[in-house]
């Protein structure tokens, strides 16, 4: 898997090993709220950063992605599709109970029943044809065609106790697992007692809205972690998390507004910054149904974006360097595809679409509307970094070439709800590769959406490009590395040219912390507080 460089500030203070002799307290100013503390609930940076506190997987990645063991001490394929996983031994749960085997086949059982997901985890178990344990220590997987990214995808799933939920006859059967017993709701997990994994830490208490509060696991198989306590508290609105920080409320923050770095630093606090694998896009409605009223559009009796050229139109019309100089401050950077180089299967100096107001015209004209049509363009207000600036920039944008757009930017929850009924026919939004490489992105939000088949689970524009599905699926079962590459490469090609989605901006994820406190960036934007460490410590 190739590297991807961070950027981060020169001064940046190295990592220092960390001693748990003391109590010691951290408390956080989170930019958005994980929606559940359900593990396997929504496939959601926030809650995929909460869950690594408290349930661990078989596999971790590193700050750059880049797979590494976790509950899994080894792994190796046996064939192209078979895969073996060797346990570390004298694992315990948070409540005492020891880690084994069938653990893992509990919670690759559980996972599809999640009910109500969001964005499901379905793909990481997926085509599973058995999964089996051989011995405590062992489980053996076994895929119906070559699955090279099973343990990339494995990174993405806390495991859960089968015995604290229920499951501890627990069977795999592709067609329905036995003996799981009645698993748990996912309202379920705000409740201490029910939240039991073998991470560093354990939940002491949820309060939705207000906080999130973990104490160390004293049963924790490795360094007990630095903070014995640790305090989120969710504060949406940057201002009030600068505030927060300068104030003393909270010693580390996610995502402060670039306008006040020099604030901050002149306070005597730290920044730093990285470069991330957050693609900010634009969906379009292209659902090929007759029938279906596109929401939002007026001036039309008919879906435009179906017509590539009105799609190639929007894409044109997009200033996308002069949204990073002047909304983000140049902490980001244009983007033409959904991955950044040298991340696995994007292609380096990928060309950026090119703004030409004019040529957008011209191609709305062609395309029937000359005189242009009115849409609304849906957006978070408090997910990504400066997202409704961003989307009003581009709402401007459109409208300068013809095509009169309105904002409706919500919070983050509200958003999500309302984009998975379909209720946007233009919405902006981000998306993160859980496994820092190309097939991630083009199979979430480009391939065809198919959820029987875990194929386009985000694809809320419903673009459907047969030969885009069928380079990605061909991409997904190639074991071997170079060919993938070229297949995701080529696939990816075809989509952008094809305007089925449309690339803005990669961004630069930036954490403010007052001084004597180290954090190195992660591509994937988590915070976590096992990486927060004391300087000197």
């Amino acid at each position: 898997m190739k590297r991807l460089c961070l950027i981060g500030l020169a001064g940046l203070l190295p990592l220092a090993f960390s001693a748990p002799a003391s109590a010691q307290e951290l408390k956080i100013g989170l930019a958005s709220e994980p929606t559940s503390m359900d593990p396997h609930f929504h496939n959601l940076g926030p809650n995929n950063a909460m869950r690594r506190h408290i349930f661990e997987g078989l596999v971790a990645q590193d700050a750059e992605q880049k797979v590494q063991p976790e509950l899994a001490a080894s792994w190796r394929a046996l064939d192209d599709t078979t895969w073996e996983f060797k346990l570390r031994p004298g694992v315990k749960f948070s409540n005492g109970i020891e880690f084994s085997a069938k653990d893992v086949i509990y919670t690759i059982c559980r996972v599809p029943t999640v009910e109500n997901s969001p964005s499901s985890f379905t793909f990481a178990v997926r085509n599973f044809t058995s999964v089996e344990a051989p011995d405590p220590q062992t489980v053996v997987i076994k895929t119906g065609t070559p699955l090279p990214l099973v343990p990339n995808n494995l990174a993405t799933i806390g495991i859960l106790s089968a015995q604290a939920n229920g499951g501890e006859n627990v069977k795999y059967r592709a067609g329905g697992c036995e003996g799981l017993g009645t698993p748990p709701k996912s309202a379920d997990f705000n409740d201490p007692a029910k939240a039991i994994g073998t991470g560093p830490y354990k939940l002491a208490n949820y309060t939705r809205g207000t906080s999130i509060i973990l104490e160390r696991n004293e049963s924790y198989r490795g360094r007990a972690p630095h903070w014995a306590k640790v305090t989120f508290r969710p504060m949406s609105s940057q201002g009030a998390r600068v505030a927060g920080l300068l104030a003393g409320d909270v010693d580390f923050i996610e995502n402060p507004p670039i306008q006040d770095f020099e604030r901050i630093k002149n306070a005597g606090f730290q920044i730093a910054e990285g470069l991330s694998n957050r693609i900010i896009y634009i969906h379009l409605d292209q659902f090929q149904d007759p029938n279906w009223k596109t929401p939002g559009v007026k001036g039309t009796d008919k879906n435009p974006f179906l017509d590539k050229r009105v799609r190639e139109a929007v894409s044109k019309a997009i200033n996308r360097q002069a949204i990073v100089d002047r909304i983000m401050g140049g902490h980001a950077k244009a983007a033409g595809e959904l991955l950044p180089y040298p991340l696995f299967g994007a292609t380096k100096d990928f060309p950026i679409e090119k703004y030409d107001p004019e040529a957008a015209k011209k191609l709305l004209a062609e395309a029937g509307y000359p005189n242009g049509f009115e849409v609304t363009l849906g957006s978070p207000n408090d997910r990504y970094i400066n997202d409704e600036k961003i989307a009003q920039a581009v709402a401007q944008m459109l409208t300068r070439v013809g095509i009169k757009t309105n904002v409706d930017a919500m919070t983050a929850s509200t958003f999500f709800t309302r984009r998975n009924k379909f209720e946007f026919s233009m919405y902006l939004a981000g998306w993160g590769a859980d496994s820092g490489e190309m097939s991630n992105s083009m199979n979430s939000l480009v391939v065809t959406l198919q959820p029987d088949k875990g194929l386009g689970p985000t694809n809320r524009g419903r673009y459907s490009n047969k030969r885009v599905d069928e380079l990605v699926v061909k991409a997904m079962a190639t074991v071997d590395d170079a060919a993938r590459e070229r297949l995701l490469q080529e696939a990816s090609k075809l989509a952008m040219s094809d305007y089925g989605i449309i690339p803005l901006h990669f961004e630069v994820t930036p954490w403010a912390f007052k001084k004597g406190l180290s954090y190195r960036p992660r591509v994937d934007q988590y915070t976590l507080a096992t990486e927060i460490t004391q300087v000197g410590s």
